[in-house]
């Protein structure tokens, strides 16, 4: 889980893509940058409320 900061007077989002971990999504929302490493098996839900992005969970789980 980590925050990424954009610059506020370009709102310009630099992102080394060769520091990102080989699966995850970057959630922008309200200014803010979320990225979240996904799991090997599993599900991320991105909750919204009035057009915002309100929680983001995490479910895993693995094949039987």
């Amino acid at each position: 889980m980590e925050n990424i900061k954009i610059d506020a007077s370009t709102m310009i989002l630099m992102v080394d893509i060769m520091e990102l971990p080989p699966s995850c999504v970057l959630v922008i929302c309200d200014g803010k940058v979320r990225l979240r490493e996904l799991p090997p098996h599993g599900e991320y839900k991105i909750v919204t409320h009035q057009g915002k992005v309100k929680r983001m969970r995490r479910e895993e789980g693995e094949e039987f």
